[in-house]
């Protein structure tokens, strides 16, 4: 399986941790392909994570490499293919620019929470289905080639046996409530905070920064059982 992962800004190396994790979960063979330019969107990718980040600071990171416009034509070339968008990545699903319509039936507006100070954790509760996992051994990843290695994540408190996922919510952007026309998957107290549309999966907080690798898990499971046009 080959995942598409935007190495635009954010917590991309904590997206690579999560998803090998829950490759080792499933015990599925994985290959993720850092992507920096345009040119390196492969037609062959089953699935693709568009990482958290600032989404302004993303767009213009992109310009000289036509990252975004090439994912985004992608996505309209394969609409059965999964999307697991995080935060920032909820933003560009939603709100895409350049002239192209929203790959979500939800409006989302950035920031919303407020200031970086403003910045929280809460428990989110699930209504998604998602294939279970086994236990998986700590996760020990090297420095990379840019002399990256992902941030430690403590162990939740919560079990994967829960409703209850460890909400991470920096800097985060807020779905309008009353604009939601696709399936509201995670909720904060009364307020929806991840959806579904199709195969998109878009959520304002962060999973990559918790050792619960259930929507990572999701989307693997999803390149299996989609119609992967």
């Amino acid at each position: 399986m080959r995942v598409g992962l935007a190495m635009l800004q954010g917590a991309r190396h904590e997206h690579v941790q999560a998803l090998n994790a829950a490759a080792a979960q499933l015990g599925c063979d994985l290959e993720i392909v850092e992507l920096r330019r345009g040119s390196e969107v492969d037609q062959r990718l089953d699935c693709l994570v568009l990482p958290g980040g600032e989404s302004t600071a993303m767009r213009k990171a992109s310009r000289s490499e036509s990252l975004l416009s090439a994912l985004f034509s992608w996505m309209e070339a394969h609409p059965n293919r999964p999307v697991l968008g995080t935060c920032a990545g909820a933003i560009l699903l939603a709100n895409p620019g350049e002239g192209k319509r929203s790959f979500l039936r939800a409006e989302i507006s950035r920031n919303a929470w407020g200031r970086q100070r403003d910045s929280f954790e809460g428990n989110v509760s699930l209504s998604l289905e998602t294939p279970p996992g086994g236990s998986v051994s700590s996760q020990n990843t090297p420095r990379d080639q840019f002399n990256h290695q992902p941030l430690p994540v403590e162990s939740s408190q919560n079990t994967e046996d829960s409703s209850v996922f460890p909400g991470v919510f920096i800097r985060a952007p807020r779905f309008v409530q009353t604009s939601i026309h696709c399936i509201p998957v995670a909720f904060l107290d009364d307020e929806v905070v991840g959806v579904q549309d199709g195969s998109y999966l878009a959520l304002t907080f962060h999973p990559e920064l918790t050792n619960d690798y259930r929507f990572h898990r999701w989307l693997l499971h999803k390149c299996y059982s989609s119609d992967n046009s």
